[in-house]
């Protein structure tokens, strides 16, 4: 098969969506497909650019009010139709609901094959975080009319969890509804070097050390954590989070830490290559932290338990599927006390935390990247010969 994948993000850009793209599109390809990609460029240009490895990078322009994120050019995509119809295209896959979804759906009717798409993003939730000054119940409504209309516009939908089909379904989404998380790459359980990452930062190697990876926005619930840790400490003095990862909640997130006391507690450390430094930094870690209510799947609680890091997170949304079993995780309260109490809890039973490492990286295996990339395609089969 020859997939075209469409998107508004892609690297450099970091995010679950990023990474969730470039897993399925590498497990695909080493399984024997071709896959097509239509991401944005993130340099200046007003000529699209063709990349050696089937990626075709679209002009585009800054987002306002998100610097990190390119709106790209519409009518360049579209453009591409003529370039595209002699590839054998079989399918569309849309990954973004803005300039992507418009555009993968006429690429899709140009061409006369299917399209489906991911619904990556819990957006009754996210959006009230960047459109703070419109009515929170407005915004929701509008995000569900949005996002039904979108899905009902396609021939098949993906959910990377049991909870976001439940919330489609309730939006009134009447198309089929899959779930199909993203899965956790083989050479992601190679060992990180931990000791490595402490010393570089300059870290006790008997320090505790709780970890938080991912964008550093406001729908990622990071301030909650600093809370945490400001009641934790009066048990572990010593506790240190660490932060990792690059955002537009970062400026007031080191604040937020500086105005509580909490300098010498919380280090960030800013975005780490994810086929090194990450690995490192995960290993590093004695837990895994996570409060964010609106994930559709929270892939960064795979990523910490193929290192065999026990998770401390909230259950809500996308996250139940990956702590509710409590095979390497710990579901907390959603209140900053309960939370910080399973934390400290965890941190002060060393051979509790040992066993809870193992389950962990055993629960993750089961994850497997090229089992989740054969699902997927097995479902553009199905959607072939209809």
């Amino acid at each position: 098969m020859h997939i075209l994948y469409v998107s508004d993000v892609f690297f450099p850009r970091i995010n679950g969506v990023s990474t969730s793209i470039e897993t399925f599109r590498s497990e695909l390809i080493t399984a024997g497909h071709r896959v097509t990609l239509i991401a944005p460029h993130y340099l200046p240009t007003r000529e699209v650019v063709l990349e050696a490895n089937g990626i075709y990078r679209i002009p585009s322009r800054a987002v306002p009010r998100d610097p990190e994120d390119r709106l790209k050019s519409y009518k360049s995509t579209l453009g591409l139709v003529e370039e595209l119809r002699p590839l054998g295209i079989d399918l569309v896959h849309i990954h973004t609901p803005f300039v992507a979804h418009y555009a993968g759906l006429a690429l899709a009717r140009a061409l006369g094959v299917p399209r489906l798409a991911t619904y990556h993003t819990y957006f009754e939730e996210y959006l009230g975080h960047y459109l703070p000054f419109l009515p929170s119940s407005w915004v929701r409504a509008a995000a569900r009319r949005f996002s039904r209309a979108q899905c009902n516009d396609m021939d098949a939908v993906v959910v990377p969890s049991l909870a976001m089909s439940d919330v489609l379904k309730s939006y009134g989404v009447s198309q089929p509804l899959t779930v199909l998380p993203t899965g956790i790459p083989e050479d992601f359980f190679t060992p990180g070097n931990g000791g490595s990452f402490r010393a570089k930062h300059g870290i006790h190697p008997k320090r505790p050390m709780a970890l938080f990876v991912g964008r550093v926005a406001f729908e990622k619930n990071i301030g909650f954590l600093l809370e945490v840790v400001g009641e934790a400490k009066r048990v572990l003095p010593d506790l240190l989070l660490v932060i990792a990862g690059e955002g537009p909640a970062l400026p007031a997130l080191r604040e937020e830490a500086q105005r509580k006391g909490l300098s010498e507690q919380v280090n960030f450390v800013g975005y780490l290559d994810r086929k090194s430094d990450l690995r490192d930094c995960y290993a590093a870690a004695d837990t895994f932290v996570f409060a964010s209510r609106t994930e559709t799947q929270g892939l960064v609680l795979l990523e910490a338990m193929a290192q065999g890091v026990p998770v401390v997170g909230l259950a809500a949304m996308g996250t139940r599927d990956i702590i509710m079993p409590q095979r390497g995780a710990v579901a907390a309260p959603d209140d900053v006390g309960g939370f910080a109490a399973c934390l400290v809890d965890l941190l002060s039973e060393p051979v509790r935390r040992a066993k809870l490492s193992a389950n962990a990286r055993e629960f993750a295996l089961e994850w497997s990247a090229l089992e989740r990339a054969r699902e997927v395609a097995n479902l553009y089969q199905s959607l072939l010969t209809k």
